[in-house]
Order: structure tokens, then sequence, then C-alpha cells
């Protein structure tokens, strides 16, 4: 192991030759799960599952064989997010100056994502809040479906990201802009004193570069109407039709 970063979930590796594949090589690889970057460092022996993809080499099932450090404690600990695990009942500050919880949406099937409105990358929170904007209209036109659902857009910036900026941000989204009424889709921001545990628990590392700029990992999550963890995207390959269809089979199952 020569380094990982727990913010981004990235580790780089100096790796043993995979027969049919590749040569010996040190390289950059994407973790899987971002948080068992914390209990990671260099000097570290590690196995690992590795799978290809188009976007990036992914690891999986890491053991630890030989730590370079056998005190290592590290410094945060990131939640697994298991299926029915129970979600906390956070608040959030939203775009029109209210304080919300996740618990006054109970009943209903909660879509969150993270972002902060700053960010420049298109394939980051660009794609979460284009995503986003793509499950939005499609369950607009199932007004059953619509009824019974709500999304949330959490920034991670609550600094910058007042409700004004929120407002001005998710309007875009939503292509109402002034006239967008946020009923169904919400653009949020945790109080800071609460910012940590909510990273914490969703599994969200981030890391402000300069003044405008922060590094993070990405976290999507769609929670059933009994308040639990159905399904956790972490990264950015999720596809608005694998929510559609989570969407669809927890209310089939309430049918």
């Amino acid at each position: 192991m020569v380094s990982a970063n727990a913010t981004t979930g990235e580790v780089i590796l100096n790796g043993d030759a995979i027969p049919g594949y590749m040569p010996a090589m040190t390289m950059a690889y994407t973790l899987k799960q971002p948080s068992v970057a914390t209990a990671l460092h260099p000097g570290d022996t590690i196995t690992a599952v590795m799978e290809p993809t188009a976007q990036a080499d992914l690891l999986d099932q890491i053991d630890i064989v030989d730590q370079a450090k056998l005190d290592y404690v590290p410094r945060v600990v990131y939640n697994t997010l298991e299926p029915g695990e129970a979600i906390p009942d956070f608040r959030f500050l939203n775009q029109s100056g209210r304080m919300i919880s996740l618990g006054q949406y109970r009943g209903r099937v909660v879509l969150l994502t993270f972002i902060y409105t700053r960010c420049p990358l298109p394939n980051y929170c660009v794609r979460m809040s284009r995503n986003f904007a793509k499950i939005d209209k499609a369950l607009e036109k199932k007004p059953k479906l619509y009824a019974k659902t709500h999304l949330l857009s959490i920034s991670f910036d609550p600094a910058y990201d007042t409700p004004k900026v929120l407002r001005s941000y998710g309007g875009a989204y939503t292509g109402l802009y002034t006239k967008e009424t946020f009923t169904h889709w919400e653009f949020v921001a945790p109080p800071v004193h609460e910012l940590k545990r909510v990273l914490l628990f969703f599994d969200i590392g981030i890391t402000p570069v300069g003044s405008q700029t922060i590094t993070h990992s990405l976290s999507t999550v769609v929670i059933a109407p009994d308040g639990k963890l159905y399904k956790w995207y972490p990264g950015n390959e999720w596809k608005p039709e694998q929510v559609l269809a989570d969407v669809a089979h927890l209310e089939a199952g309430r049918a």
C-alpha cells in the first residue's frame, strides 16, 4: 500500500502481477466502499477482489494481510450503510429557510443525494442533480408514485449554500426557476454543527481545496416508507432508471 485517500476513496498500490490481465505495477484504484480507506495506511499489505469497469478498476472484499502500524486507529470511522438500517431523523435547513426533518416524510419513499452548488465537475454533483431532475420528471408523469415520494439534494457546504443559493440552484435544475414551489424536490443543508454526523453516517468524505472547491465522495440513498435504508449507491455510476425501479418495487410491495 503506497497511499489511501479516505476522502475520495482512492488508493495507490504497488501491486503484484495479475496473470493474464496486467503486470506488476504501481497504480491508482477506486474502493467500491470508500470508507474502507480509513482503515488503510502506507505500508499495509492487502488482498482484494478487482472489478474492472469502463471508468475505473474497483477494489472490493479487502483483507489486510499485514498492517504496518499494529496500533493504528483511523481518525474517523464512516458508517457502512446496510439495507434495513434505520436512518436517523436528521434535520436540515431548506431552500425556503425552514427546518425540515427526515422523519416528517415517513410513509413516503425518500431519495437523497449529496452535492454542493459550486461543484465544477460534470461527473460529480452536476451528474447527481441531473439524475435527480430526470427522476423528478419521470415521477411527475405517474401521479400516484409522485405523491408517495420525496427528493432531497443535501449540500455539504452549508456556509456557502444558504437557502437563497439553494433556491436559485434548485430552480435551475427543475427548470421552473423562480416559479418552483419545491413541494416534491427540496434542496437542503444540515446545520454546521450537524454536518460531520451526517457525513459520517452517509459515508461522505470531504476535503476543502482552496476557498471554493471541495474534494468529495458521493452517496445516494433510497429510504423505504418505514424510514429504513432500502438501497445505497456510492459513486456516480448509478442510473436514474435503477432508482426508479427501486421506487416501483417498494410501492409494489405496499400495494
